[in-house]
């Protein structure tokens, strides 16, 4: 690992498409409206049956203000009155999903996202974590994996001091540019002292993991203030790091539209931001974990990776990939078992159904053979960068090569060009290849169509 990427510009060219992130297969885009709030309680039950560990997601949308850039599902309000609505319906959710579960499932991972969590004052927030612990078997020993997503201009010392009361342990704050023309484009200013005081904090209140999110690409970027960016960034230390490549996509994201496509760096010059960012930080000491993230040596999901237990789910890579996943709240999506859940991504729907009172969700899927087979692979590659065909052979009964026939063809193009390295029992991607890791895990795609890879973002 201590390779773990080798630059290649002509490979770079040659496999960067657009394309899923797995976190999940099938991904979501697969998702229909056949299932229902009957699939998620006998899905329940069979976790309960099977007394399986939990991760707990829970969706808080919210947003004080727009980022511009932003694709994910939230709601821009100033009117803080809004949120105790929704918390009571999350407290409505949560109570018809625990009665299905069993009090010695422990919830492992614990983590809030949106939107914004922070939004929610203090008294919301300590409601909510209550009624949590009532209803879910939490961990008392903050040996949880328990997370937050913060903004740091919507959170200050005593917000940090509560959620380490509350039983949070790792947090996880938006920075995407420190630039401040970059900020005036995409609306979100937010200074260097913000931050820092955040961090400062959670140092200071012994958290155990920081990560930093970051965006190359954004309007008015340049590889020579993105390089500024990184180097500040390494000098707060956190634990992990994203690098996240911005898509721009105003057809599918309204607030993109905010955005003049004028101001956006050129592929040649975005190339460059990612080249001199894996550069400052594996000279900072920092690892590629994959797909945008770089973590310390001594971070867990380095460690994982090392151990071949790292994993991959909606959350993005984690050690908890055995647990059933339970997403809580608008837009939330749920893994349990082979079932994939969302609940309604409308917050009027969402509330109005629980209101009923009856569970929100409105769309999923049901893993088939094929898809547990290929959902392995993907998570394989995707996680430790190489595969052996022998494990997934005697899990799933079947002969790889025969079985993938079909792409072997292009998996040898691949070997040929150094992305991989192939043979009759295993796939090795390369160091050269490992930022393209997403077109090898393309392959094994069987929904994947032309059509459909435009829903996505570009690999690089």
């Amino acid at each position: 690992m201590l390779d773990a990427i080798r630059w290649d510009a002509d490979l770079i060219r040659r496999y960067d498409q657009a394309g899923p992130r797995y976190t999940s297969y099938p991904t979501a885009v697969q998702f229909h409206d056949g299932i229902g709030s009957f699939d998620m309680l006998h899905a329940l039950k069979d976790s309960r049956k099977a007394l399986r560990p939990l991760s707990l997601y829970v969706h808080v949308p919210f947003c004080a203000n727009i980022c511009y850039y932003c694709a994910c599902n939230k709601v821009i309000t100033k009117d803080r009155g809004r949120a105790l609505p929704y918390v009571e319906r999350l407290e409505r959710e949560i109570a018809l999903i625990s009665r299905h579960l069993d009090d010695r499932q422990v919830v492992e991972q614990l983590h809030f996202g949106g939107g914004t969590p922070t939004f929610l004052s203090h008294d919301e927030l300590r409601q909510l974590m209550g009624v949590i612990r009532q209803h879910f078997h939490l961990l008392d020993d903050d040996s949880g994996d328990y997370g937050i997503e913060i903004d740091p201009r919507e959170a200050d010392w005593s917000t940090m001091g509560l959620l380490r009361e509350l039983g949070f342990n790792r947090i996880s704050l938006g920075v995407q540019d420190l630039d401040p023309e970059v900020q005036r484009a995409v609306n979100r200013l937010q200074t260097l002292e913000e931050t820092r005081a955040i961090i400062d904090a959670a140092h200071t209140l012994q958290f155990r993991s920081i990560n930093l999110d970051l965006i190359y690409g954004l309007p008015k970027q340049t590889p020579e203030s993105f390089a500024r960016t990184v180097e500040e960034i390494i000098r707060l230390q956190p634990d992990r790091l994203s690098v996240f490549n911005y898509a721009h996509l105003p057809e599918r994201f309204m607030p993109q539209r905010r955005i003049n496509a004028e101001d956006l760096p050129s592929p040649a010059q975005k190339l460059a931001m990612l080249h001199n960012s894996i550069e400052q930080l594996t000279a900072a000491g920092y690892r590629y974990i994959g797909m945008d993230h770089f973590a310390l040596p001594d971070d867990e999901l380095a460690i994982a990776q090392e151990d071949g237990r790292l994993q991959r789910n909606f959350q993005g890579y984690t050690t908890h990939g055995h647990c059933d996943l339970i997403g809580l709240g608008v837009s939330a999506i749920s893994q349990i078992g082979d079932l994939y859940s969302q609940n309604s991504s409308d917050l009027t729907v969402y509330q109005d159904t629980l209101d009923a009172p009856e569970l929100p969700v409105r769309r999923g899927l049901h893993c088939n053979a094929d898809d547990r087979v290929r959902r392995e692979v993907i998570q394989r590659l995707i996680c430790e960068f190489e595969l052996q065909f022998a494990p997934i052979e005697q899990e799933f009964g079947i002969v790889f090569r025969d079985y993938f026939a079909d792409v072997w063809p292009d998996l040898q193009q691949m070997a040929r060009d150094g992305l991989i390295s192939l043979s009759d029992s295993s796939i090795d991607i390369k160091p050269a290849g490992r930022l393209l890791a997403r077109s090898v895990c393309m392959l094994f795609d069987r929904y994947l169509s032309e059509q459909s890879r435009q829903r996505f973002s570009r690999v690089i």
